[in-house]
């Protein structure tokens, strides 16, 4: 298994099984790796809003919601062996530092833990929050994903056991890539629209790769949006918000590269 899969992996067995652990951390926790890999977000336990109280429960098979996933999912699996599935499966790996690159494009600049070690470390903080909003909704539902119905190939086969035992709905990655979509157009408002239009993209990867259904990807969206709203309400994650714009304005002042080949990933995003 590639080093970057088993990392995934571990994220997401983290954000599952960690759940007690990672959402018992003190409101303004330190920046401490609760386990391996993954670090301690900004809310505490009780803090993050509840998935089952805002988000509907999935589709039901024979249902018009269920037609509708089953016909995003057929026309995602035509796009395997293409660039943009190439480009899901890169947005698969939520280990930094690949994660961390994501945006880079969009902003125009590089985003590393040298070069900009203070929007790195928000990226890293936040995926925790993000992610386990979804899990009192997947835990209790357990939907069936996609590549287990239509036995379609997904992207990251080394991760299929693990995924047939996380549950579906809502997506945890949709969750964090439309989460981390909105705070980092925060941090560079004048690139919103680029950087809400690669969010968007990282979500429907999902779908590309055949391990979530389309309304397991837009209830992620709505828990990422829920989350931002009470992220918003902690001083130290506002304060490291204005220190990333800081930082993200000196870096562009200093002319550097995006850590992305942004003519590939335009390529791959391309209709």
């Amino acid at each position: 298994m590639p080093k970057w899969m088993a990392l995934t992996a571990l994220t997401i067995t983290a954000l599952g099984a960690g759940w007690t652990t990672l959402s018992a951390q003190p409101a303004s926790p330190p920046v401490a790796a609760a386990r391996p890999g993954l670090v301690a977000g900004y809310l505490s336990r009780g803090g993050a809003p509840s998935s089952l109280a805002l988000v509907p429960p999935p589709p039901t098979a024979g249902s018009s919601a269920q037609a509708r996933d089953d016909d995003g999912a057929k026309a995602a699996v035509a796009l395997h062996g293409t660039p943009r599935w190439d480009l899901a499966t890169q947005d698969a790996d939520l280990s930094f530092p690949n994660a961390a690159g994501t945006f880079s494009c969009a902003l125009g600049v590089p985003v590393t833990e040298a070069a900009t070690p203070k929007l790195y470390q928000l990226l890293r903080r936040t995926l925790a929050d993000f992610g386990l909003s979804t899990y009192p909704t997947k835990t209790k539902y357990q939907r069936a994903r996609p590549f287990t119905v239509n036995g379609a190939p997904m992207c990251t086969p080394a991760l299929d056991a693990g995924l047939r035992k996380d549950g579906s709905y809502p997506s945890g990655h949709a969750a964090i890539g439309w989460g981390w979509a909105l705070v980092v157009a925060e941090v560079d408002p004048e690139r919103a629209e680029a950087i809400l239009a690669r969010g968007r993209a990282f979500s429907e990867s999902r779908m590309i790769c055949n391990v979530h259904w389309a309304s397991d990807v837009e209830e992620g969206r709505t828990m990422a949006s829920a989350t931002a709203a009470k992220l918003h309400a902690q001083a130290e994650f506002r304060a490291d918000v204005e220190a990333a714009r800081a930082e993200v304005a000196a870096v562009r002042a200093q002319g550097l590269a995006p850590n992305r080949d942004c003519a590939k990933e335009a390529a791959q995003l391309a209709r």
